[in-house]
């Protein structure tokens, strides 16, 4: 029998029975008939940890170069030097969107991305998976009438 293949992508994979994300080096390989209570969650934006600390440096090389920079233009580069970065660095991480599951008794984050079209051609595909492995033989188990 042939392995069914719902979506096959640069970085996951969803079959008739195995889910594998590959977030880094080594991938994470989960066998759907063992996934419970999957989920989607939205993870909301936030500040790049480092940020705040690079503020506070960029202030007090700003406060130092206007007491020893004599020249304005001289001050106002400098000034923009250190503030491009800054504005950069200090940008928001982009919200998350993650599949969580419980797998063996385990919460685990099946999947995540910030791309919420991929993110949904997965999710759809892990859900047709799932469904697919519902039915019986005998189809939906409806009767004709």
């Amino acid at each position: 029998m042939r392995t069914r293949i719902y979506y096959r992508g640069p970085d996951a994979l969803v079959s008739d029975d195995r889910f594998v994300w590959h977030p880094t080096t080594s991938p994470l390989v989960f066998t759907i008939p063992d996934l419970r209570n999957v989920g989607l969650v939205q993870a909301p934006a936030r500040v790049r940890p480092y940020a705040p600390a690079f503020a506070v440096v960029a202030i007090a090389a700003a406060a130092a170069g206007w007491i020893l920079l004599p020249d304005p233009a001289v001050y106002v580069l400098v000034f923009l030097a250190l503030a491009i970065p800054a504005v950069a660095m200090m940008w928001r991480e982009p919200g998350r969107w993650e599949l969580h599951a419980q797998y063996h008794g385990t919460a685990v984050v099946l999947y995540s991305s910030a791309d919420p079209r991929v993110f949904n051609q997965v999710s759809r595909a892990l859900r047709r998976a799932m469904e697919d492995r519902r039915r019986t033989s005998w189809g939906y188990g409806l009767a004709a009438a």
